[in-house]
């Protein structure tokens, strides 16, 4: 008997594929498992490009201080002002998970809001697609769709070379892959 399990029924995420729909917007209120908060100098032009450009909603705010923004269960955003914010992009990034039908759009909405924003898609070698969007706030956050599993791909050899190897092929699919 093995202490893992699969546990994807956890996660809003959609299995990858071309037809992958997302999960509608998640209203409820739970305990946050983990959250990014960000600081801004304009809490109203902020929040109106999380909500126009990335696709978030207002969960709730407190005027002039806060505002608790989501998309998908666990993709919570804290808002919170601040006097100024540092002018200099940081090196670390937050993510989000998208589905692909997800990518075009979101890039089409954030250039419209501030046209230099964007930095993609592009595929990686494991296999998703990734945007990166720089906010007013400065913030980096990357949009990251999974692509369909192909075991006779490039990215299949790229995570084979490392240990991983796809669910059901020659181990459990909560061991070790390394």
């Amino acid at each position: 008997m093995s202490d893992y399990y699969n546990a994807f029924e956890m996660s809003p995420v959609p299995a990858p594929g071309p037809d992958a729909v997302a999960p509608e917007p998640f209203r409820g209120i739970y305990g946050m498992p983990a959250f990014v908060t960000i600081p801004t100098s304009d809490l109203a032009a902020s929040t109106d490009f999380w909500i126009r450009g990335l696709g978030f909603f207002e969960l709730f705010s407190i005027p002039g201080r806060l505002v608790h923004l989501r998309r998908w269960a666990f993709q919570d955003v804290l808002l919170v002002s601040a006097a100024s914010v540092s002018a200099q992009t940081p090196a670390m990034s937050f993510s989000f998970a998208c589905v692909l039908s997800q990518i075009d759009s979101l890039v089409e909405a954030c250039r419209a809001l501030s046209p230099k924003s964007v930095d993609g898609p592009r595929d990686t070698p494991w296999n998703t697609r990734d945007v990166e969007v720089i906010t007013p706030e400065n913030a980096r956050i990357v949009f990251t769709a999974a692509k369909p599993f192909d075991p006779a791909s490039q990215e299949a050899r790229n995570l084979q070379a490392i240990g991983i190897t796809p669910p059901g092929v020659g181990r459990g699919d909560n061991e070790e892959h390394a």
